[in-house]
């Protein structure tokens, strides 16, 4: 039953909690088609491992059972496999996982009465609980990789150098702050999307492309590669990844404010 106040009517939620309501309604909202958001990302992420399993097996393999057995063949075998860029694919998957899911539940956002506020809240909120969740099956799997001596095989697929050499808790915030930043540029794109359309998604890429090199024509003509590399070396790999949270943070309020000028109709 539901209490009734004085005059025989419901009573109101606080402000702070119907604010809370409308942006968890933004997230319920995210995850309403679950194969978008997490089935259809959880399948192609274990497609990767089991193509990765194989091509490890293959090699594995092709060695005769002499050199397999040397010391000499499993150091380099590992130190090898340990650059593998095998899970970089479910990255980019979760941008393009970012912008399908603004342009499809943003329309249904605003025929429910939600503010762009509200439903752009919910949506970074939806993103966090994603990379957190993310994060920490990375942290799993690596540790199984680990602990398994890479699957039995050598292999290293969730614990390559680029997640790390921090240890297993470093290497799930370094993780979470690597899928903040590609669902955020996800974000952003959406946001474009829902605004200009795919001529606002091609003229964002084309600036971030033409910045990168931007960049790299600075440090070229500069001469500066070597700064830039001492630089990157002292920080390690907790400052470089905590550099991301720049464009992180950018992407997430430019995002914002293209969103509020949006609508349906556009």
């Amino acid at each position: 039953m539901t209490a009734l106040d004085d005059a025989g009517a419901p009573p109101a939620l606080s402000p702070a909690r119907t604010a809370l309501h409308r942006v968890t309604s933004g997230v319920k909202l995210h995850f309403a088609n679950p194969a978008t958001v997490v089935l259809l990302p959880l399948f192609i992420l274990g497609t990767i491992l089991a193509l990765n399993l194989l091509i490890w097996l293959l090699i594995v393999a092709a060695t005769p059972v002499e050199v397999r057995s040397e010391q000499q063949f499993a150091d380099g075998f590992s130190e090898g496999v340990q650059w593998s860029g095998a899970a970089s694919f479910i990255f980019v998957w979760h941008l393009i996982v970012a912008i399908q899911a603004m342009n499809a539940t943003f329309p249904y956002a605003l025929g429910f009465g939600a503010t762009r506020r509200d439903y752009y809240l919910g949506t970074a909120l939806t993103w966090v609980a994603v990379a957190a969740g993310w994060a920490a099956l990375f942290g799993v799997l690596a540790w199984i990789e680990e602990a398994t001596v890479g699957w039995g095989l050598g292999g290293r697929m969730f614990s390559a150098v680029y997640f790390g050499l921090d240890g297993p808790w470093m290497r799930i915030v370094y993780v979470f702050l690597l899928f903040l930043l590609f669902l955020f540029l996800g974000t952003i794109s959406g946001a474009m999307y829902v605004r200009f359309r795919s001529f606002g998604v091609t003229a964002l890429w084309i600036g971030i492309a033409f910045l990168l090199v931007g960049v790299i024509a600075i440090i070229v003509l500069t001469q500066s590669f070597a700064q830039v590399a001492e630089f990157l070396l002292s920080i390690g790999f907790g400052g470089v990844y905590a550099l991301t949270l720049i464009p992180t943070a950018l992407a997430a309020v430019a995002g914002f404010f293209v969103l509020r000028r949006a609508t349906t109709r556009n």
